[in-house]
């Protein structure tokens, strides 16, 4: 089998993957250079541990990383995966082939509990990314609001503690990270561009919702949730 690599899709250029970490973004110091504006300076890295591969969206870009058309924060290869940062296309290859269904289902397993307002906040701050073709940021605490018909500080009252509950630290593209979180857990699922998703097409959550005009501490919490 070849070494695994990295294929830049529009110009046909392939980079060995290095043994232990493959840093990728627009940047002059980065080991895969690309030249893409919606490219990040350090956008994402590909890390090795023996056999595995696995790429990691490093959270300082607005575009994101997609495996195969999925946005992702973190994921485990496999051969022939293509790779989008930003609007650049790349392929992996020469990665060893391996059936990875139960890890997938031990980590969408190990998800928070979520209450229903909760995954519907979710749903509505996904739809942007999941909609297109192109990654676009995710919706804002106002877009969700309007989506929802509720408060914008009851949605950022629940994005805090969705932040709390999938353990995304404060910093920058805090609202990318937990949609590329959620995302990569499959949580939500790719909705049409139009029209609220049906209620079937949802987890179900347990019991005990806040109540959706929740406000506690919202004065507080609105410059960190925003």
């Amino acid at each position: 089998m070849d070494d695994p690599f990295i294929r830049i899709e529009e110009s046909g250029t392939v980079i060995p993957l290095l043994e232990n970490v493959t840093t990728i973004g627009r940047g002059r110091a980065v080991d895969v250079r690309l030249s893409d504006p919606s490219v990040s300076r350090l956008h994402a890295e590909i890390v090795r541990r023996g056999p595995y591969a696995y790429v990691t969206d490093l959270g300082l870009s607005r575009n994101g990383t997609r495996v195969n058309g999925r946005l992702v924060a973190r994921r485990v290869l496999d051969d022939g995966d293509v790779l989008t940062f930003g609007s650049a296309r790349c392929r992996v290859g020469g990665i060893e082939r391996e059936d990875l269904t139960a890890e997938v289902e031990l980590r969408r397993s190990a998800a928070p509990e979520l209450t229903r307002r909760e995954l519907d906040v979710l749903t509505s701050l996904c739809r942007p990314a999941l909609s297109d073709e192109a990654f676009v940021a995710p919706a804002t605490a106002r877009e969700i609001a309007s989506d929802l018909v509720v408060t914008e500080a009851a949605v950022k009252q629940h994005l805090l503690r969705l932040y709390q509950k999938f353990r995304i630290p404060e910093g920058t593209n805090r609202r990318v990270r937990l949609a590329n979180e959620v995302v990569s857990l499959g949580l939500v699922r790719p909705l049409p561009p139009t029209g609220r998703p049906e209620s079937s097409q949802l987890p179900r959550p347990a019991p005990g919702d806040l109540p959706a005009n929740a406000t506690i501490g919202a004065e507080v919490h609105d410059r960190r949730a925003s």
